[in-house]
């Protein structure tokens, strides 16, 4: 049931707020400087796929200026070793999510909202539940990983049916880690968030990440 209190329209409000000084923020970035951020993202991201070597991990098709850019998928289907399957999110009716296998760019379809999705069989939205690695969009998370999306709720659903073992990371702009952010009862959580100033870092109550993954790195604890 709906929460209707003082509280729940408190917070609503808040994070719309948050999200248009983020959005807005993301508009102003250039060109150049989304693509150097894009790239510097994607980096850590390559090597931590490397190290985990998960059989079936999740991404999407970053859009306009999302962290990680539209070669997002690519990069990281190269990534993943021989055999393993990268699943990206077709948006259902109901703005839950879906997902369908990546198998190169050619796969990619444009969707509803400016998305892109992959064309192919549909595998149900219980597929997540079987990743290892779960990348998923975020307008800002703060240090408890809690996570900031652009309101449809898509990703509080599809972070539901994830694995207790998964490792579950949201990707930022510099800046969007943010010390507290207004919270409701449905957010689900990011374990760890990656960023182009400080790479990849594992936020409080996250699992390893991995081998030497504070190499280089800053955890937030």
């Amino acid at each position: 049931m709906p929460d209707f209190s003082d509280d729940a329209e408190v917070a609503h409000e808040a994070k719309r707020i948050a999200r248009v000084e983020l959005l807005a923020r993301r508009r102003a970035l250039p060109a150049s400087a989304r693509a150097e951020a894009a790239a510097r993202v994607r980096a850590p991201l390559v090597e931590l796929v490397r190290r985990l070597r998960p059989s079936l991990m999740t991404a999407y098709v970053p859009v306009g200026s999302e962290p990680g850019g539209p070669e997002l998928p690519e990069v990281l289907r190269a990534a993943l070793p021989p055999g393993a399957d990268l699943l990206l999110p077709v948006l259902c009716d109901d703005l839950d999510l879906d997902w369908a296998a990546y198998t190169g760019p050619g796969c990619l379809v444009a969707a509803g909202r400016g998305l892109r999705e992959p064309g192919g069989p549909r595998l149900g939205r219980s597929a997540v539940a079987a990743a290892q690695l779960v990348v998923v969009p975020a307008l800002a998370v703060d240090p408890r990983g809690r996570r900031l999306g652009r309101g449809g709720g898509s990703y509080d659903r599809a972070l539901a049916r994830v694995g207790d073992k998964a490792l579950t990371v949201a990707l930022l702009h510099d800046g969007e880690l943010r010390e507290s952010l207004p919270v409701e009862p449905h957010d689900r959580p990011v374990r760890a968030v990656v960023d182009p100033g400080a790479g990849l870092r594992t936020l409080t109550g996250g699992p390893e990440c991995g081998p030497d993954t504070s190499a280089g790195r800053t955890r937030v604890r």
